[in-house]
């Protein structure tokens, strides 16, 4: 299975299935032998169609809902088209190539911008970039940052009359909620699929040439396909929750498993990229030991495995000056859990730098709090 970049509510329609069936056996009860089947049973069926446009009305009442988020946001999502360019194998030769994804308008410290994701537009010119609004214009970005730890790009636009989309908290989503995915698959425009959170905290996806380090994926069976990406995942209450990124797939089309990155994230790395223009990243100065599980956590003395354990602590880091040692396994961060060592690299990157985290480690048999005030990555692991 490969990973890429890339509405009706059935819940309602099963529910209307089996009211429909429900009024059916009601009816069929009426009919008391074959010679009274056919007056009875247009009695029964005149019934049954008045039963179910009750229950078609109740059902179109709650449907409405889906069609007031869809044209609320609308507005608020963009079309991207991203002329590149690239080299040809044999004769190394420049070549055009296009990418073309989704964005969403955002509204930060009174300007407007676009948050898309860096695949989309990497590698092009400012006037390479053409963003294509709801209405039908067309825009060149002002401005464009990008960050290739997390794929996240942010473009600076100025247009009369812009929309930007409310952001949600995407801290608070559970597996099994309803979510929207608007953008552009295969160049249809404000395309609409529907469905739910699948999973959380997706961190081991392969994409593209490895380069995407920081990883915290949700995970959505709402049909993603190429052109959704850098488009925006909404919950019900139309906020922006997510950005759709990548996709899994054997055909190169949606299966049922796309991937956006959590808007929480992206808005770490979207303010600093308009604030910094650069993202810092916060660094505590310890590895990790990648052999970790349950029988090595069962010989600790740990019930089940859990959080990450420090295999060595580098000299004169932030860890070191707090006392984090070597065997430490690290259970919390600011009251966290951690799952599992990427769990813990993401909860330090997108911390501030200078922050002070509050850690909760097992140490030799014995859990302990210890407070450690995070560096700046770049003066300990230049790029």
């Amino acid at each position: 299975m490969k990973i890429g970049w890339p509405l009706c509510p059935r819940l309602c329609l099963v529910a209307l299935l089996v009211g429909q069936l429900a009024a059916l056996g009601r009816a069929q009860e009426t009919l008391t032998s074959p010679s009274e089947a056919s007056e009875v049973s247009a009695e029964a069926r005149e019934r049954l169609y008045r039963e179910i446009d009750q229950e078609v009305a109740a059902l179109e009442r709650q449907g409405t809902l889906l069609k007031r988020v869809v044209r609320l946001v609308t507005p608020t999502v963009v079309h991207i088209e991203a002329a590149k360019n690239s080299r040809e194998d044999v004769r190394f030769s420049r070549r055009s190539v296009e990418e073309a994804g989704s964005g969403v308008v955002i509204r930060h410290g009174g300007g407007f911008y676009v948050l898309t994701n860096r695949h989309v537009i990497n590698d092009s010119l400012l006037a390479q970039i053409k963003i294509k609004l709801a209405d039908g214009r067309v825009v060149n970005p002002k401005q464009a940052w990008t960050d290739r730890g997390t794929d996240v790009a942010i473009m600076e636009i100025s247009a009369d009359h812009l929309v930007a989309a409310r952001l949600g908290d995407s801290d608070k989503l559970e597996i099994g909620d309803f979510v929207l995915a608007v953008g552009s698959p295969f160049g249809l425009s404000h395309s609409v699929t529907y469905g739910i959170i699948s999973a959380k905290g997706r961190r081991d996806l392969k994409l593209g040439d490895g380069s995407v380090k920081y990883q915290n994926f949700l995970q959505t069976d709402a049909a993603i396909n190429p052109g959704n990406s850098g488009g925006p995942l909404l919950n019900l209450r139309g906020q922006v929750i997510g950005i759709n990124t990548a996709i899994a797939s054997s055909s190169g089309g949606s299966e049922g498993i796309g991937f956006s990155i959590p808007i929480n994230m992206v808005m770490k790395i979207a303010t600093q990229l308009i604030e910094r223009g650069n993202v810092v990243r916060a660094y505590l100065g310890v590895r990790l030991d990648a052999r970790f599980d349950a029988t090595r956590a069962s010989t600790l003395g740990l019930s089940r495995r859990t959080g990450a354990l420090v295999s060595t602590v580098t000299p004169n880091s932030p860890a070191a000056a707090s006392d984090v040692r070597e065997g430490d396994v690290i259970l919390k961060v600011n009251d966290v859990v951690v799952e599992d060592d990427a769990h813990l690299v993401n909860l330090v990157s997108l911390s501030g730098v200078g922050e002070s985290l509050n850690l909760t480690v097992y140490r030799e048999g014995k859990t302990l709090a210890v407070k450690v005030q995070v560096g700046n990555r770049d003066d300990f692991e230049p790029e």
